[in-house]
């Protein structure tokens, strides 16, 4: 096995995150009103949470627990629609992604499966429920 691989890919991983993390933290500045800068560095990992405990929720149809491991699937894999390599519209569609699968399981489920599934923050659920097209509130 090649290390020099694989350092480099976890140094681009965590390059990225940072990025993210960046951008998060830049918008919960301009906008305290919608999202607290805590609330944004910790969206991330509690968003990963609430599409696993949904894929896991055997109360959801099966067809929404098939998209949402479809989702992991997608975001877990290399290959992308855009590479994540360009900088911003590289993780664009991992974004779009993400809120057009929400989108989906929320038409079909109701916004309670976020609720009762959401690990985070009040802020961060009112990031999400905007996300997946429920509006902020």
């Amino acid at each position: 096995m090649d290390w020099q691989i694989v350092i480099q890919a976890v140094i681009a991983v965590l390059l990225a995150y940072a990025l993210f993390l960046l951008g998060l933290a830049l918008y919960a500045r301009r906008h305290p009103d919608v999202i607290s800068l805590t609330d944004a560095l910790r969206f991330g990992p509690d968003l990963l949470r609430l599409i696993r405990r949904l894929a896991a929720d055997r109360a959801l149809p099966r067809l929404n627990r098939i998209m949402l491991g479809g989702l992991v699937i997608y975001l877990i894999l290399p290959i992308d629609l855009v590479p994540d390599f360009l900088p911003v519209i590289g993780y664009a569609d991992d974004v779009v992604m993400i809120a057009v699968v929400l989108r989906a399981v929320v038409r079909r489920t109701g916004p309670d499966a976020l609720q009762r599934h959401w690990p985070g923050s009040d802020g961060g659920l009112r990031a999400v429920r905007a996300l997946a097209g429920l509006g902020g509130s």
